[in-house]
């Protein structure tokens, strides 16, 4: 950090008192906008448990200590809630979800700069290591990066790395709207926030959870073990608290759905299954997940996923031609080519008529869908003018 913001800084202070944090919420709904971020562990657990909660106004800094004995984090969760405040986050998403869980509501409005950064033509997911550099003038120091922070006490070094991060973020963000209104791109991401804060966004429902694991398989009987075992996983994992992984691991899963174990001696043989792991109480609710699979009626089998559908496929000329119309825009426009479309549905535009993805709707499709579709419809082509790709309508 230059010695000029050095002097601007104020220095953070810990919050460990519910009255103390009152009084802060209190002040900080005062601001036009706070910036926020969050310090969590959820290596060993299925829910994030919520460490350090940083926050920043106009002339203050805090940090405080979501684990400290007696506080309650009420008024944090009121200023989260206050539309009156802009709440500033950097790659929002987990902390978005780490305060639904808390408040049940995801903190409105927001600001991701992230997501700003890759609206103003920062590139595929803009690090905040260098949108501080860019943007603020300052470096991050990045030895406390993967601190335990569920260790108390905190130490200083901790806490003034904790801070630093709101505390730049106010540059960065003040930096990202000047640019986007000058731009007029605050509407668009408008647009993107309404995603992120959409509480559905988060849900981690089990009867879903199998289609993360993307089966390859039209077998139904197959899917639909693979769905009742992906359930049962995820809901024994929510309820034991652990990582979904550490309890049954994808590859083991996918075996397990394969070969069908009825017994305890056969699902022990699997991958990764102990002995008193089959033998327990959680080895028989998977059989009994299993079994009950195996049970459904024809009419209850899951659909293969769309990708594994038999149909006619996306032809590779055209996905490369569309690859090259989305570099094109995205190089005119200054958008990141990422934001605009993703290879999924540039395939998906390949192969369907006008499908529903994001590319054809809002700034998107003025930016890129409607010349995809004009590019597939032959009304519009590719050449080159110097080093640039040139778009010719026909």
């Amino acid at each position: 950090m230059s010695r000029r913001n050095q002097a601007q800084d104020p220095d953070p202070v810990l919050i460990t008192t519910t009255e103390a944090l009152s009084e802060l919420c209190a002040r900080l709904r005062t601001e036009a906008f706070v910036t926020v971020d969050t310090e969590f562990m959820r290596e060993r657990t299925y829910w994030p448990e919520l460490c350090v909660v940083q926050l920043a106004g106009e002339h203050e800094v805090a940090v405080i200590d979501a684990l400290a004995e007696g506080l309650d984090l009420a008024p944090l969760g009121e200023l989260l809630a206050d539309t009156a405040v802009t709440k500033v986050f950097h790659a929002a998403r987990q902390d978005v979800e780490i305060c639904i869980l808390r408040f049940g509501a995801p903190p409105k409005p927001l600001f991701d700069t992230q997501i700003a950064a890759m609206v103003a033509g920062f590139g595929d997911q803009a690090s905040y290591d260098s949108l501080v550099r860019g943007l603020a003038n300052a470096s991050i120091d990045k030895a406390h990066r993967f601190s335990d922070w569920a260790a108390r006490p905190l130490s200083a070094a901790q806490i003034n790395y904790a801070a630093a991060d709101v505390t730049h973020l106010r540059r960065v963000y003040a930096a990202l709207v000047d640019r986007l209104t000058e731009d007029g791109r605050l509407s668009w991401v408008a647009e993107e926030m309404a995603e992120l804060t959409d509480p559905a966004t988060y849900r981690q429902d089990p009867e879903t959870a199998w289609e993360r694991l993307k089966p390859r398989s039209s077998n139904r009987r197959f899917l639909a073990a693979v769905r009742a075992i992906a359930a049962w996983r995820e809901r024994e994992a929510q309820r034991v608290n652990i990582p979904r992984q550490r309890l049954v691991r994808d590859e083991t899963l996918m075996e397990i759905a394969a070969t069908g174990p009825t017994t305890a001696n056969d699902l022990s043989r699997a991958r990764g299954i102990s002995k008193g792991f089959a033998d327990g109480k959680t080895g028989a609710g998977l059989l009994a997940a299993l079994a009950s699979a195996k049970e459904l009626p024809e009419a209850a089998l899951p659909e293969a996923p769309k990708e594994s559908r038999q149909g006619p496929p996306a032809s590779p000329a055209l996905i490369a031609l569309l690859k090259v119309l989305l570099a094109a825009k995205a190089e005119e426009h200054h958008v990141a080519p990422r934001l605009i479309a993703s290879s999924d549905e540039l395939e998906r535009l390949a192969t369907e008529n006008e499908p529903q993805v994001p590319a054809l709707h809002g700034w998107r499709r003025q930016v890129f869908g409607q010349a995809a579709l004009s590019l597939k419809g032959g009304k519009l082509a590719l050449g080159v003018e110097g080093r640039k790709v040139k778009l010719i309508e026909s």
